[in-house]
């Protein structure tokens, strides 16, 4: 890793991911060294927050802490971004104080321009075209449950959002095979497929595209959803009725493998894209999701900030 690197999706790691994620899968799990490992002793984070969040929040309030370091929650009302600051002098000004920014934001070009005035790491925290954090999580959660990354085959059943973004770029990067079922006219980003389909090249994955679940989900080990209305699109009722089919159901998910695993970034809208049938199942990982948001970020921070302190407990671990 040279010099600073901010990350605003998932591919901006590309090269360490797979160590990323193993560096959190192991530090999860370590009750010997992991309680008196505080690379984060003496800095604090900011993380601003424009839209409301449980996960994102507490997940970075709580692993911040454990790693030593000071949480500052910075809320829309909070500080002047945007309002009578540039997004760009905010940046310069939190520098003076942070060891590093998380930004949960709605405009993609907000958090760009917040890393390009910033003078330490910034985090995409969400934005509207991509979620890092999340497909962090989502990857190493597969890991815990999948033995052989370059067997698995991903289908993601929703609208082409932020979620699907990161979780294609991150999906390929680490070998798997990616489908996405989407409505026509609820495609994904052109410049992310472009992006995810250089990655495969170099792993060996495949990605594909279809309008139809059923062919996504067959034979699939990892079954994805999200919401089909995000926060923000409230008043877009009528695009559910795209999404007429798009149900994750008993019946669509008899067409997967009997082992497959049940993923959603949450909140779920049950009875919506998902049945409790399903959600509740065994097959379902979704809180595994939602806690691997906290230790994958953890890891995150700790490669970003301290990347020395990273390598210095990957050695000792000597994974």
């Amino acid at each position: 890793m040279g010099g600073m690197t901010n990350l605003l999706a998932i591919d901006d790691v590309a090269d360490d991911l797979s160590s990323i994620l193993e560096w959190a899968i192991i530090f999860k799990g370590d009750e010997e060294v992991a309680p008196s490992f505080t690379p984060l002793d003496g800095i604090s984070i900011g993380s601003i927050y424009e839209k409301p969040s449980t996960r994102t929040r507490v997940s970075f309030e709580v692993g911040i802490n454990k790693l030593g370091g000071y949480p500052l929650t910075l809320l829309k009302g909070d500080i002047q971004l945007g309002k009578s600051e540039t997004i760009g002098d905010t940046a310069m000004v939190l520098s003076r104080y942070l060891g590093a920014i998380t930004y949960r934001c709605y405009d993609h070009s907000d958090v760009v321009e917040l890393a390009d005035k910033s003078s330490v790491p910034v985090i995409n925290a969400l934005s509207y075209k991509n979620h890092p954090c999340q497909a962090a999580a989502d990857l190493m959660t597969i890991m815990e449950h999948k033995d052989d990354l370059s067997e698995v085959k991903i289908a993601w059943v929703g609208d082409g959002n932020n979620v699907l973004h990161d979780l294609m770029l991150a999906g390929v990067i680490m070998g798997c095979d990616v489908c996405w079922a989407v409505p026509k006219g609820y495609e994904p980003d052109a410049d992310i497929v472009e992006r995810a389909q250089k990655l495969a090249e170099k792993s060996g994955a495949t990605l594909s595209e279809t309008n139809d679940p059923v062919e996504a989900v067959k034979n699939a080990d990892v079954i994805y959803t999200d919401v089909f209305i995000s926060m923000g699109e409230e008043d877009l009722l009528d695009k559910v009725n795209a999404f007429e089919g798009f149900q994750i159901n008993d019946k669509l998910v008899s067409h997967a493998k009997d082992d497959y695993i049940f993923m959603h970034c949450l909140p779920a809208h049950r009875g919506e894209e998902v049945t409790d049938s399903v959600i509740d199942s065994d097959n379902s990982v979704v809180f595994d999701q939602a806690e691997n948001r906290m230790w994958a970020q953890m890891s995150l921070l700790t490669y970003l900030i301290d990347n020395e302190a990273w390598l210095t407990y990957a050695e000792l671990m000597e994974y």
